[in-house]
């Protein structure tokens, strides 16, 4: 695997680069994004402004705004799509599936029959552990 390295992060300077009309919020310190490969009818991305690796590399003032930008997203795609439900995940690290080195946060609408057996949830990330 090529070696990652900020100056190759699809997601520094993004504001710049992306259409417009995918931007469902921004502020100083986050974007939020429509997903460009949606796993379903809008599945977003919140992306810090500030290149990081993972959640786990977020600061104080990013977590807290974070928090009240999960709640403001999810508003927004309940009057827009409304969703029966949502998934939200963070891959951190290659072996979680992380393949953009810069953190990102999914918030993943579900709807009624979107899969045939959605128990387990984010466990479906290990298929052999998704039931239980």
């Amino acid at each position: 695997m090529e070696q990652y390295t900020m100056d190759k992060c699809i997601f520094c300077g993004l504001e710049k680069a992306i259409d417009k009309s995918r931007i469902i919020y921004q502020d100083s310190v986050w974007m939020a994004i429509l997903d460009g490969y949606p796993v379903t009818k809008g599945h977003t991305l919140l992306i810090p402004k500030r290149h990081c690796e993972t959640y786990f590399d977020l600061n104080e003032e990013e977590l807290e705004r974070l928090r009240t930008l999960i709640k403001m997203i999810k508003a927004h795609l309940d009057e827009e799509f409304k969703p029966n439900g949502y998934n939200i995940g963070v891959n951190c690290g290659v072996v979680a599936g992380q393949t953009v080195m810069h953190c990102h946060i999914h918030i993943i609408p579900r709807y009624e029959g979107d899969c045939d057996n959605p128990r387990g949830g984010v466990r479906g990330c290990v298929p052999s552990r998704m039931s239980y």
